[in-house]
Parts: C-alpha cells; structure tokens; sequence
C-alpha cells in the first residue's frame, strides 16, 4: 500500500479517536506525520535540485539492463500528488492543536492562540558578483543606432566593479503557497543601487495542472528573461535584451500557467501587470501591459532534450516612457518620451545534449531567441523649448544565437552572436535621431566568446571577450568575472 493510500486512512482514523486521548500521544503522532510530510517533500526538492537544471533530461536508473524516463511533465504530476498528501496531513495540525489547548498543564501553548512554528524552513542565497571590464570605447557614450535604451542598458563601469550581487529569501508559507523575495545591488551610471528585485507567492498543488504567481516577477516573455543574472552564460545581457528591455522585464502583477498531462511538455500562461516600468510607462489604475506565452518541448532518446517557446507582450497605453536617447548637440535636460502603443513578438529554441543522459562531466546546449516590435505613437524631447515632436512609427527587431560546451567536470566555453535591426519612420527626422530612433544606415552585431571554470556548483570564474560592433566604433572589450553562491542553490530552469 503506497504512502498516498495510508495517509488518509489514518488521518480518519485519528479524527474519530476520542477527545480525552492524551496530549502526549497526540504530539507523538502529529511529530510522527510531521516527520513523513517533510522527508515526502524534501525528496521532491532533491530531485528538482538534481534534475531542474535538464527539464526534460530523463530520471535514469538501471533495472535489469533497463533505463526508466521520468520527462519534467511527469516530475511535476509527482510533485502534485505528494503535495495533496501534504495538505492532507495538515489536517493534523488542527487536531493536535485542539487537544494542546484542551490540556490546561501544557506550557507551551501560546496563551495568545497564535502559532510560531513554521511548516518549512527558510531557504536564504547570497551571490556575489564581482567584475573587471576593458572597454576600448567611453561607456558613457553607449548606443544601439535605432534603439531607445532604458532601463539598466549599457556597457556598465569600466574597471573594478561590484556586478549583479544577490540576497534572495524563499520557502514554502504553507502547504497552499511558495514566496521568495530578493534584493539585488548593482552598480549603474556610476551609482551603487539596492532594489527589491522579486517579491511574489505562488501556488502550490493547486491541481489540474494550474499554477498562480501574483507580485513582483519577471516575465515569462521569451526564454533568458526569467532567469537570473548569476545563471546566465555570458556575463551580459544579449543586445536584443538591451534594446527592448533595459536588460531584462520585470513588472508588478499576476501570472497564471497551466501545464499539460501529455507525454510531450506543453506549457500556456498569461500575465497581467500594471504596466508601469520600462519598456512600458505611465501609471495604471488597472491593467498597464498583458503577456501571453506557450512552451513545447521533450526528449528524443536517452540524450537529447528540446524546448521551442513563443510568446507575446503587448502595452496599449504607454505614457511618457523615458530613454536615454543621444546627445548631438542637445542640452541633457532633453529626455526623449514615448506616448503610444508598443507590442512584442518573441520565439526561441532551447537544445541540449548529455552523453547517457548525464549532464556531469560533459554536456552541450543551444540557445537562441528572435524578438520583433512594433510602435505607433508620438516622440517629444521633454525640455526642449519650444517642445520638439514627432509622429512615430517603429519596427525593431534582433536576436542571438549561443553554443556552450562543458568539455570537462569542471570547464565550459561558450561561444554567442547577437545582431539587430530597425526601420523606424517619423515626421520629424531630427527629433529621430536625438532620441537614438535613427539607425544612421547602422545595422549593431556583436561577436562573443568565453572560458569558465566552476570548482563547485556555489563558485565560478570566467573569462568573456566582446568584439562588439553596435554603433559607430567597433569595441574590443575584455570582462573578467567571479560569481560566488553563499547559502542554498536551488535548480535551474532548463
């Protein structure tokens, strides 16, 4: 009889023993099944730990010479029914705290009726990034020719510098929900800067394949966008991030995702958010920008896995979304606006390959994304006086593609283009061009490679050079980078 089938058998037949058992029985009991709830959902976690990093690379033990395939979709159903039994034995809580407080010689109940415990433990992950970057170019001057940059885009400060440093806080609240929260301090523009990053909860074993995540996320737009900087394979964002997102979207509002109980992976989703951070703008009483996203993906064989994602971002009421623009002769008070419509297409492809399956000592992956814009609206240079407009309609797009090749336990080189291109039209060509809308006949590529070594999953050391062709003059930029995980390390997304 599996544990599924016990749980609730004993949960009845604790709940119809009479209310004078005594309470140290009762605390035995509850320990007992507190201890076999935990052990349930720490091996969940160990193997999401072991195997998040390949959604679909298969779970793998011989049995008489025979391999079994455990893809994510079915990962994810065992998950769900070890979450139903978790939510079951919490109904023991109730009943020992019931007996607790019938026992009038028991101290150590809260005479106020609230209750300390906690039903998991607190996960907390500090990562430290640190960096050193040679550029032949002024990083102040940055530009993508028809690109309005926002956000955190740029080349960063050269020199010594204090990267992406992380503190994220997570656990599960209960057996309904997961939070995390992180605070991330990097410098930008030559300031030190702390902001909270993420701050969300999340459904647990909701059922029927449904998850909800409600509060400060990034978005499921694309494929790189929702994982964090720590777990990316180069040291800096992709162009295309640079150009539509300011590096990376984020925003404040809820998600909801539904998986499919297929032999193949099948994930859909939508989001809703306030709309208020770049490349949006303006503030919304209610619904600001929506996302919608679908992702498909499985396993061919022992060791190959494959992920294809499409998704849409869409914004109707964009007002005075602020960019960087160029200087050309204008007064810095001059800050380009946008007020209008934006939408944005994306599709992206995920391969991976493992020898047997086992990703430890060797292993490849794939990557690239394409993403295209389109605006309408109008452009004014705030400051300028009389006030300077235009009428705007713009098209963008771009994309990278990226190879990485662990070759032993404890070495990857990689290898990433990335390119971009623009057909922006407007009534007003000079105010174009001051708000970095004119490609000026420029079409920014970008040329990467690099070299790491990881003594351990909580460290790593890479080597990173650019041959970066943006805008006008191509840069030769060398960055030097040191991540280090204190804390927890949780899975990857594939």
């Amino acid at each position: 009889m599996n544990t599924k089938t016990i749980i609730p058998i004993l949960l009845t037949g604790l709940l119809t023993i009479s209310p004078t058992l005594a309470s140290d029985d009762v605390k035995s009991l509850h320990q007992r099944f507190g201890s076999l709830r935990f052990d349930m959902l720490r091996d969940v976690k160990s193997l999401h730990q072991r195997f998040g990093s390949l959604r679909f690379d298969t779970l793998r033990q011989g049995i008489d010479s025979q391999r079994i395939a455990l893809p994510e979709s079915r990962l994810w159903q065992v998950e769900q029914k070890v979450l139903e039994a978790d939510a079951k034995t919490r109904a023991l809580d109730t009943f020992a705290q019931a007996s607790t407080v019938q026992d009038p010689m028991n101290r150590s109940a809260s005479s106020h009726g609230h209750e300390h415990g906690h039903a998991s433990s607190l996960e907390i992950t500090l990562t430290l990034d640190g960096r050193y970057a040679d550029f032949g170019n002024d990083p102040g001057a940055y530009e993508l020719p028809g690109f309005a940059l926002g956000g955190e885009a740029g080349l960063g400060k050269k020199g010594f510098a204090v990267g992406h440093t992380e503190l994220s806080i997570s656990a599960n609240i209960d057996g309904k929900f997961h939070g995390r929260a992180a605070l991330a301090m990097h410098e930008h523009d030559g300031e030190t800067k702390l902001e909270l990053e993420e701050a969300f909860a999340q459904t647990l074993g909701l059922g029927h394949g449904f998850t909800i995540k409600v509060g400060r996320f990034f978005s499921s737009l694309g494929y790189l966008n929702e994982q964090h900087e720590h777990d990316w394979d180069f040291t800096d964002a992709p162009l295309i991030y640079r150009g539509l997102f300011g590096n990376r979207l984020r925003d404040d509002g809820l998600q909801v995702s539904y998986v499919a109980p297929t032999e193949t992976f099948l994930q859909m989703g939508a989001e809703v958010s306030g709309g208020s951070r770049f490349p949006a703008g303006g503030e919304h009483e209610r619904v600001g920008a929506w996302t919608a996203f679908a992702n498909i993906g499985g396993d061919i064989g022992v060791e190959h896995s494959w992920l294809l994602g499409l998704s849409h971002w869409q914004a109707d009421d964009v007002e005075g979304r602020k960019s960087g623009g160029h200087g050309h002769g204008h007064g810095e008070e001059e800050v380009p606006s946008f007020t209008g419509k934006s939408g944005i297409d994306a599709v992206d492809f995920v391969y991976k390959w493992a020898p047997n399956g086992n990703p430890r000592n060797k292993n490849f992956k794939f990557q690239a994304e394409y993403f295209q814009r389109r605006e309408s609206g109008t452009v004014t240079l705030e400051g300028s006086d009389p006030l300077e407009g235009t009428r705007y309609d713009g098209r963008q797009e771009g994309g990278y593609a990226q190879a990485v090749y662990q070759f032993l336990p404890q070495w990857r080189t990689g290898i990433r283009y990335d390119w971009l291109g623009s057909d922006n039209t407007g009534s007003d060509n000079h105010v174009l061009t001051h708000a970095g809308l004119n490609n000026e006949g420029h079409t920014p590529k970008r040329y990467s490679a690099m070299l790491e070594w990881l003594p351990s999953e909580f460290s790593r050391i890479r080597l990173q050079y650019n041959r970066d062709d943006s805008y006008e003059k191509a840069d030769n930029q060398w960055l030097a980078q040191y991540t280090y995980t204190l804390g927890s390390h949780g899975a990857h997304r594939f």
